[in-house]
């Protein structure tokens, strides 16, 4: 089964999800052989780098006030304390393409999946920035890939029209919110559902793909 996980790292539903997804595939164990991959969608594709001010910025863009702000974060906290996910302070919101372009390059590597969870931890759980260029090369290394190639990729633009290709091709199928779970790019998942969701219609999805036709 190939699950397509579009998803950006700035994105809180998208590590609530990510963490679900990952309880899911736990209980379903070697019931299902699992390829997991990673595609690129950005909420802030205009951010500067220098990012922005998180409750001034969800504000502008949703028109809700702090208080709304604070409480949709108390409720993303306890979904995630529930997959086992910690979120800490994000004072700011960040560019993320050069993170995208790692996690690109990850994925030729092989390291995609740890790389994402690196980045997710890095962002929501410990308020970095996911776009610089020192934490890049920190979390690129610390999940076995070559730092020093890390650094060529995001002082350049190696990759930057694989992943533009890739956000584009999700974009025109119809994917305007993540996280989005595409089964088999057949069947989508929306959003950051619990584990339960998750494992039923991937249990759900192989039996029917096991069954003989009619």
């Amino acid at each position: 089964m190939r699950i397509d996980f579009v998803s950006d790292v700035a994105c809180p539903w998208c590590a609530v999800g990510l963490n679900a997804l990952e309880r899911a595939l736990e209980n379903i164990g070697d019931d299902i052989a699992v390829e997991l991959h990673f595609q690129p969608f950005e909420l802030n594709p205009t951010m500067a780098a220098e990012g922005a001010d998180t409750l001034k910025y969800l504000s502008d863009k949703y028109g809700i006030s702090a208080e709304q702000i604070k409480q949709n974060q108390a409720n993303i906290r306890a979904r995630g304390a529930a997959v086992g996910f910690s979120f800490g302070e994000r004072t700011r919101v960040w560019n993320t393409f050069d993170a995208h372009r790692v996690l690109f390059w990850a994925g030729l590597e092989g390291k995609q999946r740890e790389l994402k969870h690196a980045l997710l931890q890095a962002y929501h759980g410990e308020g970095r920035n996911p776009g610089a260029a020192d934490v890049l090369v920190e979390l690129a290394g610390d999940v076995g890939l070559d730092a020093e190639r890390a650094r060529e990729i995001v002082t350049g633009d190696a990759f930057a029209a694989e992943v533009r290709e890739a956000e584009q091709f999700f974009q025109k199928a119809g994917i305007n919110s993540v996280p989005a779970i595409i089964i088999d790019q057949r069947h989508l998942i929306q959003g950051g559902q619990p584990p339960e969701v998750f494992e039923k219609a991937l249990r759900q999805i192989a039996a029917e793909a096991a069954a003989p036709s009619a």
